[in-house]
């Protein structure tokens, strides 16, 4: 395998730690330039198509929420995100990790998820710097 090889299996590797399938409409938030690049390459590689925007108005099956510790008010933001996901989606919400600048407390999360009718599922470590927070709508809210 060669280098390059090597990198794209890395980035589809990272993708698929989020469980990003092939098919997917993947929609990203909060884009800045500190995001991980591999794992947004890793996740449209997977998903077979480039991620979509703020501006996209279809429904998605994955929205990726790029957020800081000063980026504003994460419920309005978790609101913002689940307006056009899927019954059935997932936000994965992405914090720089512990000691990295930005650093969103857990308890920030848990606090905000349930006010924006999500609850956490589990924590990846997503890439070198950022760490994802899965949130869905409970399974008592689900069409």
């Amino acid at each position: 395998m060669t280098a390059t090889a090597d990198h794209a299996e890395a980035q589809r590797s990272l993708a698929m730690k989020l469980g990003i399938t092939a098919g997917q409409v993947v929609q990203e938030l909060g884009y800045d330039d500190d995001v991980d690049h591999d794992l947004r390459a890793g996740v449209s590689a997977v998903a077979g198509s480039e991620l979509v925007d703020e501006d996209f108005d279809d429904v998605v099956d994955v929205v990726l929420l790029w957020w800081r510790d000063d980026d504003g008010d994460l419920v309005d933001a978790l609101v913002d995100a689940i307006a056009i996901l899927a019954d059935q989606g997932v936000v994965w919400l992405l914090t720089p990790k512990l000691s990295r600048a930005g650093h969103v407390e857990a308890s920030d999360i848990s606090d905000a998820a349930p006010t924006a009718g999500l609850q956490s599922t589990s924590t990846v470590s997503a890439s070198r710097d950022w760490q994802g927070t899965r949130l869905v709508a409970p399974r008592a809210f689900r069409r």
